[in-house]
């Protein structure tokens, strides 16, 4: 029997993607080696492979489709990073800087094509267009200077967001001005459904989702968080759309309601990879609308487009700031930041055209005009950057720019840990690691999957970030570049390689504190980038404990002493029938007001009681009142019998007898001991 599946000749159109896709990654490769951002590469691809240039691709549709999925997924983790809480802290930036400078924009624009005989339609449609920047430009620059925090950077970002909260109404105006309806009543009827929908989002993201994403992430399982996050994304934006709302919208509401979960970091992270693919296709599509043809035979008129559009945005940008209080040099800055055009005006431009709007109202030669200076515009952008940050400078130096008098409520600004230990991983040694840590006021964040112990965690006060610590965008956000330490307690030996090699990539310098089962995967870690590698047996807390606290100046009798408390009754070796106690280090906590009605106990049976008492074995961890010895199962536990001794008895205190752990923690203070 023959097999003719090998012979079978692949689909029409995988030889376009396989020149999409190889013809992206050398460019942007050549781009990243000249120090030329991969956007610009992008852009570059498309009019390289496009109709207009070499034509190795022509099946538009296929690759505008793929586009719509990237600008959906941008729309989406945008709506996830702007959360309600990051609004309201910028939101005289926002509403008074953004506002002036979109306002001005689209009245200017429309004022200058309305003298030129241009209908009111398409003036305001043009100015629409001309007035939103590029979100992933800006932010990509920001960041690579780490200039996010500095004024020119919150200002950006205020006026990027105003921007960005903009296109929800210019979607919503767009079909309304290309219609024969487009009456005072039609518009305020398409705000009046905007609201409503936003109103139900709203109640969505505060009472419906966190539960959502809460049972997802206790599976603890990848696959089953990022098809969540993914069917999230696409089942909002297509039930908005049956309510007569674009795609791209009902994306960036998803991401809204995902951003008031505790997971939002978590979806954040699982999304990005997809973003990044998808985004990267929706600008080569970009690129593809690049007619060099029609740039070489009217130069002038590209020239003098670019000319205007980059001096309205300059100068209408720089009155929204002045009017805050910016000074110049930062004003400046920003406004060159600010002024080229933004992917979203091309999704505002196919959104018109499909309408009967042309940019400037010319069917023939507008949409042209439109897209070849705003490719100039963003290719531009990354090389004027440097010399408006240098003219800022120089403004400073010559003290012409005063600091601005803001509140920090309008300051988008974390505040952060320097100089701290970061734990990944909250398993045994994690958790006995982080105890001793809060006890030496030693400054920590914790890094984790599991829903469970992260909420234990957050209850006892600690610093905890609900992620994937294999990713790098979870390591950046837990400080890892003013880190001075990381520890990686995690129970899975390849997670330890993976975040290990994700660290050193990151910060080459960091120390890398790692475990390790076996002897032999020691030079496996080690030629991933760990500093050290700590065999794991019973005293692998107790050294990862003492390296850290060495790195803090902490004297050998006070580390010997925390180690001890490591050790204590209740650590490695417990037995049924021996005698259990809190350690010393627990009995002095001031945390804790229930100490007292703690003692020393024999363990009621050999498993949790409850269960054997049923006949079942199917506990996941075993803890014991202290009170009166009772032993029962965890809330990992199917019975989550030690809560249910607690709350029938009001015993205060557990204590876990796994082998290997020795805290101790109280129900009624939430605190560890």
């Amino acid at each position: 029997m023959h097999l003719a599946i090998a012979a079978a000749a692949p689909p029409e159109f995988f030889f376009e993607v396989v020149a999409l896709l190889v013809t992206t990654a050398l460019v942007a490769y050549f781009c990243h080696r000249i120090g030329i951002m991969p956007i610009v590469a992008f852009l570059v691809t498309g009019a390289l492979i496009g109709p207009h240039a070499l034509g190795f691709v022509r099946d538009e549709a296929l690759i505008e489709a793929t586009a719509e999925v990237g600008v959906i997924l941008l729309l989406f983790t945008i709506g996830i990073e702007f959360s309600l809480e990051k609004l309201s802290r910028i939101k005289r930036i926002i509403l008074i800087g953004g506002g002036l400078q979109v306002g001005l924009v689209i009245a200017l624009v429309a004022g200058l094509l309305a003298a030129a005989g241009v209908d009111w339609r398409m003036g305001v449609f043009t100015g629409c267009l001309v007035a939103l920047s590029s979100t992933a430009i800006v932010m990509k620059l920001l960041m690579s200077a780490g200039e996010v925090a500095s004024e020119e950077g919150q200002a950006s970002l205020g006026i990027l967001i105003f921007q960005d909260l903009a296109v929800v109404a210019m979607v919503l105006l767009v079909p309304m001005l290309g219609g024969s309806g487009a009456s005072g009543w039609g518009i305020g009827f398409a705000f009046a459904k905007a609201i409503g929908i936003v109103a139900l989002v709203l109640l969505t993201a505060r009472r419906i989702m966190p539960l959502v994403l809460e049972a997802v992430a206790r599976t603890c399982s990848q696959e089953i968080f990022l098809l969540s996050v993914v069917a999230i994304c696409f089942g909002t934006a297509y039930l908005t759309s049956l309510a007569g709302v674009s795609l791209s919208l009902g994306a960036f509401l998803a991401g809204l309601i995902v951003s008031e979960s505790r997971f939002s970091q978590l979806a954040f992270a699982e999304i990005l990879p997809l973003q990044i693919l998808f985004s990267a296709t929706f600008f080569v599509s970009v690129g593809l609308l690049f007619d060099l043809g029609f740039v070489l035979q009217n130069p002038l008129l590209v020239l003098g487009v670019i000319g205007a559009v980059f001096a309205i945005k300059l100068a209408t940008t720089g009155i929204g700031l002045r009017v805050l209080g910016y000074g110049m040099g930062s004003a400046a800055c920003a406004s060159v930041l600010l002024a080229q055009i933004g992917e979203f005006s091309f999704v505002l431009e196919r959104t018109g055209r499909g309408v009967g709007l042309f940019p400037a109202g010319f069917e023939v030669g507008g949409p042209e005009t439109f897209i070849a200076a705003t490719v100039a515009l963003m290719i531009a952008t990354p090389f004027v950057y440097p010399l408006a940050e240098r003219i800022r400078r120089g403004s400073l130096q010559r003290r012409e720019d005063q600091p601005v008098a803001r509140s920090d409520e309008d300051i988008d600004r974390q505040p952060e840990l320097r100089d701290h230990v970061i734990i990944a991983g909250l398993g045994d040694v994690g958790r006995r690691l982080a105890q001793v840590l809060a006890e030496r006021r030693i400054p920590f964040l914790i890094l984790t999957l599991d829903p469970d112990r992260a909420h234990e965690a957050e209850s006892a006060g600690l610093r905890v970030l609900r992620g994937n610590y294999t990713r790098t965008h979870e390591l950046e956000l837990s400080g890892l570049r003013s880190a001075r330490l990381l520890v990686v307690a995690d129970d899975d030996q390849e997670m330890t390689r993976r975040v290990v090699e994700a660290a050193r990539a990151l910060s080459p310098d960091l120390r890398v504190l790692a475990r390790a089962r076996l002897a032999s995967e020691v030079p496996e870690l080690r030629e991933a980038g760990a500093g050290e590698v700590v065999l794991d047996h019973q005293e692998s807390a107790a050294r990862l404990l003492a390296r850290v606290l060495e790195s803090y100046d902490v004297s050998p009798d006070d580390i010997r002493h925390d180690q001890d408390d490591l050790r204590s009754v209740g650590g490695p070796g417990t037995a049924y029938g021996e005698p259990v106690a809190l350690g010393e280090t627990a009995r002095r906590s001031d945390r804790c007001s229930h100490t007292g009605q703690a003692r020393e106990v024999i363990p009621s049976a050999p498993g949790c009681e409850d269960c054997l008492r049923m006949g079942k074995r199917g506990w996941v961890h075993l803890r014991i009142c202290m009170t009166c010895g009772h032993v029962g199962c965890c809330n990992q536990s199917p019975g989550d019998h030690a809560a249910k001794h607690h709350r029938s008895t009001g015993h205060p205190i557990i204590k876990s007898i796994e082998p290997g752990e020795s805290w101790a923690w109280c129900y009624e203070d939430q605190t560890y001991l």
